[in-house]
């Protein structure tokens, strides 16, 4: 594996707060929430005990052609909208198409393509269950389609592993990158299960919160009265490539990804480990790869779901990194805007993480009221200057399953 520099040169989401990349920097900077109450029939007929949910600011069937989103699943349509801003931030790069790879993930795939098709089979018969069903709703559609659509015939792959989904991704692409396996990765991640099955699962787990009454307010990472995550939807891509190749072209660059850890708790198959143990291998791991220490990380992008439980324990796993000084580094639980995007969120805070280091500022948490004193982050209800040197920030996502994934990435 050699020590070739990556950087990033394009970036795209469709997220709760924001149709694109920099709208949903805006919004985040400004302490928007993407969360509000679901309008469908179908939250009533359930009697649903969650009744919102932070959707995508815009659907993206109204972005593709329609012909194009009626073969897709939303998870694939959010992933080629992302894609193709991203490509195009990019100026969309002439590399050769065994030298164009895809990096990129889903928690779950295509449900909402599965649980339509079921509902038609039970209610219409076998005959009218569409013959693109399993290609839309397979979880490696996203990652099938990208290929399709850009030409990318260096490799095409997915990752599973929950909510630390897409920032495995982009460790992956990194190290593909290194191993000389392409020049350019578009690396990411995407999901859209806000449906009535996701919804009943995750609330019968006390996972998700029930401020009914105030959606907009209701994902409160390290309040002392958060009681649980906000489901959200969407997708972030990232361009990667060679420094060298980025320089040839004349790319602009935004940030270098410096590297990456992915471990695994083996301790629970939705609970994190309490002591944070994988998950501050994770971080060690990313620093390493980059050839730097805790010493020089100015600034976090946590994972921060505002779970009870899972807020403290990453608090815990990062203390164990950094000793005291976490207290010092201005951290950001962006999820607090934007609802927790599960497969899509790592790519989506990755992007926010970049945007950060290059405007020199952490982007505010919104909604928190009193501070938990088991979660003493250095949080902040407004944007923090990072200040004008150099800057190192990680990135953090762990995930059902016990995966843990963080990348680091350093300014330019």
């Amino acid at each position: 594996m050699s020590n070739k520099r990556i950087v990033v040169t394009g970036i795209g989401a469709s997220s709760p707060i924001g149709g694109t990349a920099p709208e949903s920097w805006e919004a985040l900077l400004a302490g928007a929430s993407g969360t509000s109450t679901l309008e469908y029939d179908w939250v009533e007929k359930y009697s649903l005990p969650v009744t919102f949910a932070a959707q995508a600011k815009v659907r993206p069937d109204t972005v593709l052609e329609r012909p194009v989103a009626k073969r897709l699943d939303p998870s694939s349509q959010f992933a080629l909208v992302a894609a193709m801003e991203a490509w195009a931030d990019a100026g969309s790069p002439e590399v050769e198409p065994e030298r164009l790879g895809i990096d990129f993930a889903t928690g779950i795939g295509g449900l909402w393509t599965l649980l339509d098709a079921w509902d038609t089979l039970r209610e219409k018969g076998p005959r009218r269950v569409l013959p693109m069903t399993v290609p839309m709703l397979m979880p490696n559609a996203a990652a099938g389609n990208l290929s399709l659509h850009f030409g990318a015939r260096a490799y095409a792959r997915t990752v599973a592993s929950a909510c630390a989904s897409s920032t495995e991704s982009l460790v992956n692409a990194v190290e593909h990158l290194r191993a000389g396996l392409a020049d350019v990765v578009i690396a990411g991640g995407t999901e859209s299960v806000i449906h009535p099955i996701t919804i009943s699962s995750f609330a019968s787990m006390q996972a998700l919160s029930r401020r009914n009454d105030s959606p907009e307010t209701a994902s409160r990472p390290a309040s002392i009265d958060r009681d649980g995550f906000v489901m959200g939807e969407g997708a972030g891509v990232l361009i990667l490539e060679t420094e060298e190749h980025a320089k040839a072209r004349g790319a602009k660059i935004y940030a270098a990804v410096v590297g990456g850890g992915v471990t695994a708790d083996s301790y629970h198959i939705t609970a994190n480990d309490p002591e944070g143990t994988g998950a501050a291998r994770a971080v060690h791991l990313a620093l390493s790869a980059a050839g730097r220490s805790v010493d020089e990380v100015t600034h976090v992008n946590a994972h921060a779901t505002s779970t009870p439980v899972g807020d403290p324990n990453e608090y815990v796993a990062l203390h164990s990194v950094f000793g005291d000084r976490i207290d010092e580094i201005p951290v950001s639980a962006t999820k607090a805007s934007t609802g927790h995007l599960l497969g899509g969120t790592g790519a989506l805070e990755a992007i926010f993480t970049v945007l950060a280091l290059r405007d020199r500022v952490a982007p505010p948490t919104i909604n928190l009221t009193e501070q938990d004193p088991a979660v003493p982050f250095r949080l902040s209800g407004q944007p923090m200057p990072l200040g004008a040197g150099d800057q190192l920030a990680i990135s953090n996502s762990f995930g059902f399953g016990g995966h843990n994934a963080v990348v680091a990435f350093e300014s330019v």
